[in-house]
């Protein structure tokens, strides 16, 4: 069996009263993307700061590209590029310089024009960081975590702030390293975002994980029913959860008999089953 990219087990750290990530499992394969939702406070930061070394651990075993992190040397950091929320990049240097710089920081880095251009800033490369705007800023963090070639990218809620169209051309930038190969982890609170890029997911909540599978998997095993909606003759709406959806729609058919009026048949979402999850779905 191919060797985990990521090994997680019994992970657990505290911040004096409080347990931030708590007998904590995880299981990432190399290639794949891999996202990790949860709300504030569930412990995603903490561990993703765990993974890259930057943070030490209270208990359990993490093995990183082969390696714990506590004792990871600094050409094994060097596998590992990470894009944090907070903006790293100095502001008066152009586009350019800036990549140039962090590229002596690696034994074998990309070249920074094709980083740049990867991450869609050639039109800016000459221009200073501070005049980018905030979508922009954030591909350059990203030129940055990707100029060392590394074989795993940790993203820590790398769209936050972002606008629709902005969020979905970083996505588009996202897929294009995974298709180049490298092992991505994702944390995000962005239910559509985690659905529209990751291969697997975790849930975290009070720092353990309460769910792990394919967004499509998870679906089918927290939440199977589906809601058949229509309209009643005197103009009311009327609903009903079912796992059989075909055989209620089946039913309202010979009732009306023929066409139903606004017949609506909803499956569950990911969002649903997020909810759900992590005790937050009376406060949707």
């Amino acid at each position: 069996m191919t060797e985990l990219a990521v090994n997680v087990r019994g992970l657990r750290k505290r911040y004096g009263e409080l347990t931030a990530v708590d007998d904590l499992d995880l299981g990432i394969r190399p290639g794949e993307v891999f996202g990790i939702l949860g709300p504030n406070g569930a412990g995603k930061s903490t561990t993703v700061e765990i993974l890259q070394g930057h943070r030490t651990r209270d208990a359990g075993e993490v093995t990183v590209l082969g390696a714990d992190p506590a004792t990871g040397n600094r050409l094994w950091r060097s596998r590992i590029g990470i894009v944090w929320q907070d903006e790293s990049a100095p502001a008066e240097l152009t586009v350019r310089e800036t990549v140039s710089h962090f590229a002596r920081y690696y034994p074998k880095p990309r070249d920074p024009e094709e980083v740049i251009a990867l991450v869609g800033l050639e039109k800016k490369a000459s221009s200073r960081v501070k005049t980018l705007s905030g979508g922009q800023r954030r591909r350059l963090d990203v030129a940055l975590g990707v100029i060392g070639g590394p074989e795993l990218l940790l993203l820590d809620e790398p769209t936050t702030g972002f606008d629709p169209a902005a969020r979905r051309q970083f996505w588009e930038l996202i897929r294009q390293l995974a298709d180049e190969g490298t092992t991505i982890v994702l944390t995000t609170h962005y239910l559509e975002e985690a659905e529209a890029l990751a291969d697997r997911l975790a849930v975290i909540a009070a720092g353990r994980v309460v769910a792990e599978g394919t967004p499509a998997g998870l679906r089918e095993q927290h939440d199977t029913a589906a809601t058949v909606a229509w309209t009643e003759p005197d103009g009311s709406s009327r609903s009903q959860r079912t796992a059989t959806p075909t055989r209620t729609v089946a039913e309202l058919t010979q009732r009306f008999d023929g066409e139903i009026p606004g017949l609506l048949i909803s499956r569950p979402t990911l969002e649903d089953v997020y909810l759900r999850l992590t005790g937050q779905e009376a406060a949707r």
